[in-house]
């Protein structure tokens, strides 16, 4: 794993950039949060990085912060959210605005980010609620008061229907992914389970 890259700026051409580490260029994708903060080419840049290896290429991503690339690993454990999307959340939305979204289970501020329609912003708040729990107490008071509420509202129940479709045995993104889809806003965790299991079957 490749975790920090220190070199000289070579080119910057969004998404990608090149940098000389000790005469290797390495080609570095990094987004736009991280580009508005990256000094000029021919300077030297200090990253972290996330090294992802596939059968048919490596790609190396470069991230200004460490809480950059921490979001940037969360985000690629939501099913369905590939490199790219990521990437595009973090050059579409600041972090506070990101975690802001999803802890006040505000699916309609996530679809303002391109590429995001209503069925993934509802993954990326029932998937990532809990892993930002962490970062409950960076948010401002207020929002932490609307997020309890929302979650008060539709958030236990959506996490009770999906714990019961765990408990009878499909894997936790299966069942998040179809109490997801199958949510209207105002059912009961027993009326998605049931729902789910006749979406399932």
């Amino acid at each position: 794993m490749i975790g920090k890259i220190r070199g000289i700026l070579l080119e910057k051409q969004a998404p990608q950039l090149l940098i000389d580490v000790q005469g290797i260029g390495y080609e570095v994708d990094a987004p736009m949060s991280t580009f508005y903060q990256l000094p000029e080419v021919g300077q030297e840049v200090n990253l972290f990085t996330h090294f992802v290896v596939r059968e048919d290429a490596h790609h190396l991503y470069g991230f200004f912060t460490a809480k950059e690339r921490q979001l940037f690993r969360v985000l690629l454990k939501v099913n369905g959210v590939g490199p790219r999307m990521a990437l595009t959340i973090l050059s579409s939305a600041s972090i506070d605005e990101f975690v802001r979204g999803v802890l006040n289970n505000d699916a309609a501020s996530l679809t303002r980010l391109p590429g995001i329609g209503k069925k993934t912003a509802e993954r990326l708040i029932i998937e990532m609620q809990d892993k930002l729990a962490a970062w409950y107490d960076e948010v401002p008071l207020e929002e932490r008061q609307t997020a309890a509420h929302a979650k008060g509202n539709r958030y236990p129940i959506l996490q009770d229907a999906i714990a019961a479709l765990v408990a009878l045995g499909f894997k936790p993104q299966e069942a998040a992914r179809t109490i997801s889809k199958i949510d209207d806003g105002a059912a009961s965790s027993e009326e998605l389970i049931r729902h789910a299991l006749r979406e399932i079957a």
